[in-house]
């Protein structure tokens, strides 16, 4: 007589002895007695099946560790380049040289520990296998395709001439699963453009924390923090929770959700993007140019532009400048005439102006006289979250100016102007300002991120330099803590379908195809990286425009991977080599005979 008790650890069928689940595959931990039976045989003890939650914690456990590393690296490598500096400049050599040093720290370590792995011998090339036996499958079938050759019941059966059944069931269990993984790359096209689109986005932001200023490319260390609060989380408080509730949360449904809460994240930053785009200055088009008017002078002047219809009131002096205005050119550039209005007085200047260029117009007065100047200003914000600067010396005399003890430019007399200087955002009240051979103080206030400033230096008495400062382009108004929802999203998204997907594709597949599996994944994440090439390269767009597109083709690419995982049956690899175990003794004779029931639990 045989005895037998299960545990169940989910809901589902028992058909025949197994557990049927249409997408799970269940686990029970079953006690099989060795006995004897009729004939003489004996039926083996069962193996434990009670894994599966021991393989979710370990990839959780493996998903951690990967995770507190990347957590040290996200934040210790950007203060290494930007806080340290070498030769003057941001500090590469040691941002990669600290982490190649520990990386052969962590290789003797792990070669030290050689003698305490369980080894097993390679047998051969199981990945060259399977191609060698899909290839053949193929193969012979194109060269059977006449009616007469009887049909075969999967296309990978017209391989037996030359591969065991053993093996063609294998292949079998493995591409059912890859065919699975076929819409997974779209998920990494998404996340992997954190260390990319996301933290160029950043460098558009507001970074100042108030006791901390953040580099762009440090708001990566969110991801790997929030990872290692949510496993814990989601092991032990979400999951069971769901449970509880009689929801039978299965992987490919883990993995949809965690697709759409990506698709959410990337939502998130287009909307953030088109707020970051409001302090931006404005696309320029051929045959169209941007022009403002610096009104240095003592009084007001009315500022009239051949055939352009701008500027209708007077610039008062020293007025902050409104928003550029628009010229329209007639061909890529265009000479057009400024007429000056000043105190019953009329002066005309010709200027050359190019088309998709910004430019100031300088008033400043010369010998008892107006006069002016069209300066070239920057089109764009700085990149990576510096400030501009540049000066407008309104003395007589030429002046030297020291910023930050480091920076020495000189400026000549009678309003010329520098070159644009790019500096980190910083207070900057420690400058100097020498004037034959008298040294000034230079207190430039606040410059801030991603803003252009003209300086004008006006006066120099009392020790100090007077300065009047305008804002040319606006700094960064959107913060950088906005960014914290769209991270919290993907990084919940992350845990639901990385971490399952990798503990589903190995419970999936046979003990001798696991590594095929696994690197089916891997090749989920290198095909998700090149499609981001693919898509951006072949439709250039705005940046919150392409989000959007993104986001869409997620949604997209997440209702096609549910309905293929709705009929995707899970399978227990140990359950089928049970089966053919079970049918091979059967065949040998002297076995009872066991009836087929159903029962439902």
């Amino acid at each position: 007589m045989l005895f037998h008790t299960c545990h169940w650890s989910h809901h589902g069928r028992l058909v025949a002895g197994e557990i049927q689940d249409d997408h799970l595959p269940l686990h029970c931990v079953c006690d099989w007695p060795s006995d004897k039976v009729s004939g003489g045989h004996s039926i083996p003890r069962q193996p434990d099946r009670s894994c599966t939650s021991e393989r979710s914690k370990f990839f959780s456990i493996f998903y951690l560790s990967i995770n507190a590393g990347s957590l040290i690296s996200t934040f210790v490598t950007p203060v290494l380049r930007g806080d340290v500096k070498c030769f003057g400049e941001d500090c590469y050599a040691l941002a990669f040289g600290v982490p190649a040093a520990l990386m052969v720290l962590s290789l003797v370590v792990f070669i030290a520990g050689s003698g305490l792995y369980r080894k097993t011998p390679p047998e051969g090339n199981v990945l060259l296998e399977v191609c060698k036996c899909i290839g053949f499958a193929i193969k012979n079938r194109l060269q059977n395709r006449s009616r007469q050759i009887p049909k075969r019941a999967h296309w990978l059966d017209w391989a037996s001439e030359k591969y065991s059944k053993q093996l063609i069931g294998e292949v079998k269990m493995v591409t059912r699963v890859l065919f699975l993984f076929i819409p997974l790359p779209m998920f990494w096209a998404l996340f992997d453009q954190q260390g990319s689109r996301w933290t160029l986005q950043a460098t558009k932001m507001n970074a100042d924390f108030g006791i901390y200023v953040l580099q762009p490319d440090q708001m990566q260390f969110l991801n790997p923090l929030l990872i290692l609060v949510f496993i814990p989380l989601f092991d032990l408080g979400l999951y069971p929770l769901i449970n509880m509730c009689k929801f039978n949360f299965t992987p490919i449904r883990k993995m949809a959700t965690g697709m759409i809460l990506a698709g959410l994240a990337f939502g998130l930053a287009a909307i953030i993007e088109v707020k970051i785009n409001e302090t931006d200055m404005p696309q320029l088009i051929p045959e169209e140019s941007l022009i403002r008017v610096l009104n240095l002078a003592k009084n007001p002047v009315q500022v009239t532009v051949q055939d352009q219809d701008i500027f209708q009131q007077p610039v008062k002096a020293f007025q902050n400048p409104a928003e550029y205005s628009k010229l329209i050119l007639n061909g890529e550039q265009q000479s057009l005439l400024f007429t000056l209005q000043h105190q019953g007085l009329s002066l005309v200047f010709n200027y050359t102006v190019k088309e998709k260029t910004v430019y100031s117009l300088i008033i400043f007065e010369a010998e008892g006289s107006l006069s002016s100047r069209l300066v070239t200003d920057l089109a764009a914000k700085p990149e990576n979250g510096l400030a501009a600067v540049r000066f407008i010396n309104g003395l007589s005399q030429d002046v030297n100016l020291t910023i930050d003890s480091k920076r020495f430019f000189a400026v000549q007399k009678n309003y010329s102007t520098s070159e644009y200087l790019l500096l980190e955002r910083d207070k900057y009240n420690n400058g100097k300002c020498i004037i034959e051979a008298e040294e000034f103080t230079l207190e430039l206030g606040l410059l801030d991120f991603g803003a252009s400033y003209t300086i004008v230096i006006t006066n120099a008495s009392g020790g100090a330099v007077k300065i009047w400062k305008s804002e040319d382009i606006k700094a960064n108004n959107v913060h950088m803590a906005w960014q914290l929802p769209q991270y919290l999203l993907i990084s919940a998204g992350e845990v639901m379908f990385s971490i399952t997907g990798l503990a589903f594709s190995y419970s999936q597949s046979p003990a001798s195809m696991k590594s095929v599996l696994q690197a089916g994944w891997l090749l989920t994440v290198a095909v998700g990286n090149t499609l981001v090439l693919v898509v951006a390269e072949a439709a250039p767009m705005a940046q919150w425009a392409e989000f959007v597109m993104f986001t869409v083709l997620l949604f997209a690419v997440c209702i096609i991977f549910s309905i293929m995982g709705y009929f995707y049956v899970s399978v227990d690899p140990e359950d089928l080599e049970e089966n053919e175990e079970k049918r091979e003794t059967s065949s040998r004779g002297n076995m009872i005979s066991l009836v087929t029931q159903k029962t439902k639990l």
